[in-house]
């Protein structure tokens, strides 16, 4: 059986300015990825790599200028209908008619999809964004939070395998955040699989199973989030002692000490030196009252291949 929920081989997009070669510019070039069944991948880049252009060319809103995409099994070239079927895309603004309600919006969202009235699964997709007991009020009246549930259940009317988050959690607060996720959790534990773009560098972190990492429509980075997160080089270990009068007289070859008030922080290559020849170091010539570390984290990575 067939384990790729999406692939992208050579995909290319080229804008052209008033139809000029010479001012076109290069959006995607030639993306090479694949997306595997069940699980929650994120996509990442700075403004301009090329992430909602490739969103777009799933959606059926831009044309590839070449490549090839597949969806579930079924090519964007030969079989447009069948993938558009088999994507929910949830955009980054809100887009919700405000004299509506949560269930006549997804009962026109279903047939616009041609989704037969028998086949629909309204009140269970409101069930699940937890918007049930919003069905029948105006979307007006909803909070910023039950707003991007009731986008995610519109792009769910047709029970799309793939389902794609653009910037979902954009200007909500945490605790709406947190429920979002939960949300997504719970459909991607029903087999739905998630494609995440986003700029919370920590929410990828938390939530995806792998990361892409595009800029200037290349792809620099493809792993496993715990793989990203084992090329970063650098740990921190920050002290915080009784008395730095003594901070001078602390050195070790290949790490870099620096001082606050009451603080020392020991910045070395985790590869090259051990924690506990640092913590000693410090040890003998102050008394440590305690220890925090910081191994680095997904923006460290970001910031490291895509040279910001």
């Amino acid at each position: 059986m067939d384990k790729i929920a999406l692939s992208a081989e050579n995909l290319t997009k080229i804008y052209s300015k008033n139809n000029n070669a010479n001012k076109s510019v290069l959006a995607l070039n030639k993306l090479n990825l694949e997306v595997k069944k069940g699980e929650i991948f994120g996509l990442l880049g700075p403004n301009g790599a090329g992430k909602t252009t490739f969103i777009n060319i799933l959606g059926g809103t831009v044309m590839k200028t070449s490549g090839k995409v597949q969806l579930w099994g079924f090519d964007l070239d030969k079989n447009p209908r069948q993938v558009r079927a088999s994507i929910g895309i949830v955009p980054q603004e809100v887009n919700l008619d405000a004299f509506f309600s949560p269930k006549k919006l997804l009962e026109l969202q279903a047939g616009l999809y041609g989704v037969k009235k028998e086949d629909r699964i309204t009140d269970l997709i409101l069930k699940m964004v937890a918007l049930d007991k919003q069905a029948n009020s105006y979307a007006r009246s909803l909070s910023g939070g039950m707003k991007r549930r009731l986008l995610i259940a519109k792009a769910m009317v047709h029970q799309p395998p793939i389902l794609v988050l653009d910037e979902p959690t954009a200007g909500v607060d945490v605790e709406l955040r947190q429920n979002l996720w939960g949300n997504v959790r719970e459909l991607n534990e029903l087999g739905v699989t998630i494609i995440l773009t986003t700029h919370y560098l920590y929410e990828a972190q938390e939530m995806c199973n792998r990361i892409a990492i595009i800029n200037k429509g290349n792809l620099v980075a493809l792993d496993t989030t715990e793989k990203l997160l084992s090329r970063i080089e650098s740990k921190k270990i920050k002290f915080k002692v009784n008395d730095i009068s003594q901070f001078e007289k602390i050195k070790l070859d290949g790490v870099k000490f620096s001082k606050t008030d009451s603080e020392i922080t020991a910045t070395y290559d985790k590869n090259k030196l051990r924690f506990d020849q640092v913590i000693d170091v410090v040890k003998n010539n102050a008394e440590i009252l305690d220890i925090s570390t910081d191994d680095g984290d997904l923006e460290d990575i970001f910031l490291e291949v895509t040279n910001k």
